[in-house]
């Protein structure tokens, strides 16, 4: 029999594969970024043996969730991992890193695989993560990519990574454009801590020899709030502007903002948003060109009176490096568009 080595977070990139034995519902609100699944006692089984525990006797609850916990490995065994070669190295962790890892690990082992198990579970990780959050920032030379909404930004970062740059994307980590209006049709946000886990393994792949690219934020995106440390970072760096015409920027929100021509009741909705801000007149005239489909009418005005005035305003009071910074100008919304600026955009590092 292999026994299971003791590991700690700094080692988990030795591994082919991380195992989270926990309840889907502890695994939803976090965990190790890339991990799979595999609950040892799910929600409500874990819930079954707690109340035996406490109401019955420890005794009776270990004798049942035993029983569980073994025929909960043997699918997982048949149904994740028949096909795994011998010199697969899994690491497999719980909460603690106690009995509910020990127990799945001991049986990967009795296979012959050489297993690893998280030495202080989640809560080990949780900690490294959040530790190195407030360090990991302040190693690295931000570029950060600012621009008035419209001006293809996160598309920028797109064209960046293709071409090898480092590139941070907050608002695909956050699910989240990181405006009002912002949310994705796709599903709703991560989780607070799941999406600091993802900045953090992003930060882990990072060089401090190259510059990383980052789309200007503020301390929020939607309901996520960026990690004080990387904000700090970010506000104090170096920026690239990006310029766009108002014609090029409806255009793009337009194409970006689909979802909301097709389903134009959800913008109707979210539109109730501003009414502390711009008041009912306006509102009702956003709405009047929602389903009328007057789609770059509404797009301008809320640009002009909404978005423009909001975010000039943030970025002169959050990213003061922004007033000498070098311009970028949008003349092509095309994939190949952004090719090229990315291209003239890496030319002046």
């Amino acid at each position: 029999m292999r026994e299971q080595a003791l590991v700690t977070v700094a080692q988990l990139s030795e591994f082919d594969e991380i195992i989270d034995v926990r309840s889907e519902g502890e695994f939803a609100a976090d965990h190790i970024a890339g991990a799979t699944n595999c609950p040892v006692l799910d929600n409500e089984q874990r819930a079954r043996v707690g109340t035996i525990y406490k109401q019955r006797s420890p005794f009776e609850a270990r004798k049942i969730g035993s029983a569980i916990v073994s025929g909960n490995i043997s699918r997982h065994l048949h149904e994740r991992f028949l096909d795994r070669a011998r010199a697969w190295r899994p690491l497999v962790y719980c909460w603690r890193g106690g009995q509910r890892s020990a127990a799945f690990g001991h049986v990967l082992s009795e296979v012959g695989w050489h297993v690893g198990r998280l030495e202080g579970g989640y809560r080990a990780y949780r900690r490294t993560v959040m530790d190195e959050l407030t360090r990991l920032p302040h190693g690295f030379r931000w570029r950060v990519v600012c621009g008035l909404t419209g001006t293809g930004k996160s598309r920028l970062l797109r064209a960046l990574a293709q071409h090898g740059a480092q590139v941070m994307d907050l608002e695909a980590l956050a699910a989240h454009r990181g405006s009002v209006l912002g949310g994705l049709p796709e599903g709703p946000q991560p989780a607070q801590k799941m999406f600091e886990s993802l900045v953090w393994k992003a930060l882990k792949g990072y060089s401090p020899e190259r510059p990383v690219f980052v789309e200007a934020e503020s301390r929020r995106i939607g309901d996520l709030r960026v990690p004080d440390a990387l904000t700090n970072a970010m506000w104090g760096s170096e920026c690239v502007v990006l310029e766009a015409t108002m014609a090029l920027r409806v255009g793009l929100l337009k194409e970006e903002y689909s979802h909301f021509i097709e389903r134009p009741e959800t913008l109707i909705a979210s539109l109730e948003r501003l009414i502390p801000l711009h008041g009912d007149a306006a509102v009702e005239k956003w709405k009047e060109c929602s389903q009328a489909g007057a789609w770059d009418e509404l797009t301008e005005d809320l640009l002009q009176r909404h978005y423009d005035p909001a975010y000039t305003r943030a970025i002169t009071s959050h990213y003061p490096a922004s007033a000498r910074a070098r311009r970028l100008e949008l003349r092509d919304t095309s994939e190949r568009g952004f090719i090229e600026l990315a291209q003239e955009c890496l030319a002046q590092e």
